[in-house]
């Protein structure tokens, strides 16, 4: 599905309840009481539809990415909680219950209890939610997280429904009704999906631990082999949810970049760095360790990009790990277009796989060229930083208005070369980024 007609889907679904209302035809109440009600049946709709953008549907993710869909995740649960925490302070007052003082037309809300509970309720829920996800990295586990930010939003949700179906003066209507609780049913699918059917279907294709190898300074290459079947069909470019040594039904999933190729057969490589909980116990794993595998995800591939002229590759730290997938199977598939990787390290013994990047370097298409910004003394590569300068030295003028640029890397970095890329004249459809962090 097109990322347009996703976007409209979104639109009509979201807008929907207000388009719903409008067709009653009720007489019109005060502008702040039709106001109040507007701004709960959106910000109701979007919290709903907030489920299919948990990042773990292809169908999207695979479409914008999986850093855009996140963002837009958090972006759009705010407006959410901005409109729904709002609406109970818009509505007119004492007057509203009161239908002799009210404007010809309007209407008294309905303060009956059995509808007012649910709303009380949920407006508390969505408020904990926030407060939670301001101090999700510092005082939970992400496993804790996941379970209880997925726990609490679908028990909000559900009783914001049940609030405006009992209580709202245009959701008590059939139509709109059934509208409702057709997208809770959604919303409960959508986590059994992801949390119980997909595991579980999961559970029929399991991986092993073939080795677990030093590369770097605190950086590791798992490889994991089928167990029973064929494998996975991917795409350079790739991202998987592994878990390792954990039941197939679990909260304790980690994504990482693929780093192999499909043409090299059905063993998976990933290239990862120690950075707390599990990673930086790798090298204790032992081969034979049971692990579990959900992917394909991610928009970090080449395949609409392949009437590019070259392929520029900039990648920080761990990032370089879908750049080998990409580089390995270019070679496999003897792509002649030229290539050139900038990989961005702090220090020298942080540089994964040199010895593979100067083999290919040396037999083929391809130029590495490395950018420390503590370097050693004698260093002789670029320092500092992938910056304007840097990029305009080792890229000349049609390799930034025909090439395809692929990055990955730490946010902060990410932001400063696609700016940098796009103050060069590169154009924005021709830049590939995907990143693991969204604040």
């Amino acid at each position: 599905m097109p990322a347009a007609l996703l976007a409209l889907l979104y639109l009509a679904l979201t807008c929907a309840p207000l388009a719903l209302a409008a067709l009653q035809g009720l007489p019109p109440r005060p502008l702040r009481d039709e106001l109040a009600t507007g701004v709960a049946l959106t910000g109701l709709a979007i919290l709903l539809v907030e489920f299919a953008l948990s990042g773990r549907f292809r169908v999207v993710s695979g479409r914008i990415g999986m850093d855009v869909t996140m963002r837009l995740h958090q972006l759009l649960a705010r407006a959410a909680s901005v409109l729904i925490l709002l609406h109970p302070f818009l509505y007119s007052g004492p007057q509203s219950l009161r239908p002799g003082l009210t404007p010809p037309g309007a209407v008294p809300l309905n303060f009956d209890w059995s509808g007012l509970w649910p709303g009380i309720v949920a407006w508390l829920l969505l408020g904990a939610v926030m407060v939670m996800a301001l101090g999700r990295d510092g005082l939970y586990r992400h496993e804790t997280w996941r379970a209880l930010h997925g726990i609490m939003a679908l028990v909000m949700a559900g009783l914001g429904v049940l609030h405006a179906t009992r209580a709202g003066r245009y959701s008590s209507d059939p139509v709109l009704w059934g509208f409702w609780w057709v997208l809770f049913a959604i919303a409960v699918l959508s986590l059994v999906w992801v949390y119980a059917i997909k595991p579980l279907m999961k559970a029929r294709r399991p991986w092993r631990v073939s080795s677990v190898t030093r590369l770097a300074d605190r950086t590791w290459e798992l490889c994991l082999d089928p167990e029973g079947h064929t494998g996975l069909r991917y795409l350079p470019g790739h991202f998987a949810w592994i878990s390792i040594g954990k039941p197939a039904v679990s909260l304790d999933e980690n994504p990482f970049s693929i780093a192999s190729a499909p043409a090299e057969g059905s063993r998976l490589r990933f290239v990862i760095k120690e950075l707390g909980d599990f990673t930086n116990r790798l090298g204790e794993l032992t081969p034979g360790t049971r692990a579990w595998v959900d992917a394909p995800f991610g928009s970090l591939t080449l395949q609409r990009h392949g009437k590019a002229g070259g392929v520029a590759m900039i990648a920080g730290g761990v990032g370089i790990a879908p750049m080998l997938s990409h580089l390995r199977q270019l070679d496999a598939d003897d792509d002649p277009r030229p290539r050139v990787l900038f990989y961005a390290n702090r220090i020298e013994e942080q540089i994964a796989c040199r010895k593979e990047l100067d083999a290919r370097s040396h037999s083929g298409p391809l130029r590495v060229i490395h950018v420390l910004s503590d370097p050693p003394a004698g260093w002789t590569g670029e320092t500092g930083f992938v910056t304007p300068d840097v990029l305009t030295r080792h890229l000349d003028a049609e390799a930034l208005t025909r090439w395809v640029f692929v990055l990955c890397g730490p946010p902060p970095m990410l932001h400063a070369v696609e700016d940098a890329l796009l103050g060069l004249g590169v154009p924005a459809h021709n830049i590939l980024l995907e990143q693991f962090s969204y604040d």
